[in-house]
């Protein structure tokens, strides 16, 4: 997720995908993106003709887009891939990230959610589309390890939910006990749910 390597509009995007996930939209301000992607402050109004808004609804089109592309290189690490399995991946980024940098971030998608999707009409639909993708990716992900198609994507609905609720609650309590014990509970479920007769 280095930002090198990226034109200016790209680095403000990225940029303000971190600094959302850190300190919720409210509290990002447009300079603070263009600093933190070392881009000219005149050049914000150049590339988001639309504003803080739809900077913040591309910062979350860009951070569906990173997580539902994560799902096959969580899928890609494990030796044979199951359900459980890959749910552990999702869960073990974020274990990783509290154990080397401490709590400080959260998802930008639930943190655009939580401030802006029941007063910013674009942003609920960019928050709706950003959760939509990710779920579409694990449900497939899902239905090629041998899930049935009716249970694949309420099985990745499940598995979101739980690790956002989880992050949250993480973040909260400075521990990552609530992600290791979704990450325990869920497995055996999930793993259940392979239709052993394909």
């Amino acid at each position: 997720m280095a930002v090198s390597g990226r034109g200016p509009r790209e680095r403000m995007v990225f940029s303000a995908a971190q600094l959302i996930r850190r300190d919720g939209v409210a509290s990002t301000g447009m300079r603070e993106v263009a600093a933190h992607a070392r881009a000219p402050r005149g050049s914000l109004q150049h590339y988001f003709p639309g504003g803080k808004e739809q900077l913040v609804n591309e910062a979350v089109g860009w951070a569906g887009r990173y997580a539902a592309g994560r799902v096959a290189r969580f899928l890609a690490a494990l030796p044979e891939p199951t359900p459980g399995g890959l749910f552990a991946q999702m869960v073990r980024q974020w274990t990783d990230e509290y154990a080397s940098t401490g709590f400080g971030g959260g998802c930008p998608v639930a943190a655009a959610t939580v401030d802006c999707a029941g007063s910013t009409a674009s942003t609920r639909e960019a928050v709706s589309a950003a959760f939509a993708g990710w779920t579409g990716a694990v449900a497939l992900a899902l239905s090629d390890m041998g899930v049935p198609a009716e249970r694949a994507r309420p099985l990745a609905t499940l598995m979101i939910s739980s690790l956002e609720g989880a992050i949250l609650m993480a973040r909260a309590e400075r521990d990552v006990r609530p992600l290791t014990a979704v990450s325990r509970e869920l497995g055996p479920f999930l793993d259940s749910a392979v239709d052993a007769t394909g």
